[in-house]
């Protein structure tokens, strides 16, 4: 199959998916459907627009999903800011999610910036 699978992006990717199931179980029952469900479609969002993005065939294609990618992790992080503020994680776990999330959201822009400056694809 294709290469995403080797690209520090969608490794780093799927280990804050990972990361944020574990947190995620640990929120109000009562935010199931509300602000745990959120934050699950934007932390898989991440990994699958990186995946979809390598498997398509056009440069410009691929270079829109890692964009969305990238939207997803913003996305992300406010929704990590919502559940501080909200209570429902403590200040550590935030800084070492956001420690993560400042590394993915470097390695996406470098993959971009590659992408953009590729001659070989259309």
């Amino acid at each position: 199959m294709t290469t995403y699978k080797n690209l520090e992006a969608w490794k780093l990717a799927m280990k804050i998916v990972k990361e944020i199931y574990v947190l995620t179980k640990l929120f109000p029952k009562d935010e199931l459907f509300a602000l745990t469900s959120q934050i699950k479609r934007a932390v898989i969002s991440i990994p699958s627009n990186i995946a979809e993005g390598i498997g398509r065939n056009h440069k410009k294609d691929t270079i829109q999903f890692l964009h969305i990618s990238r939207g997803s992790l913003y996305e992300l992080e406010t929704q990590l800011c919502i559940a501080l503020m909200l209570e429902f994680l403590n200040e550590e776990t935030y800084r070492n999610l956001e420690l993560m999330m400042d590394e993915e959201v470097r390695i996406i822009n470098g993959l971009i910036r590659s992408y953009e400056n590729r001659t070989d694809l259309k």
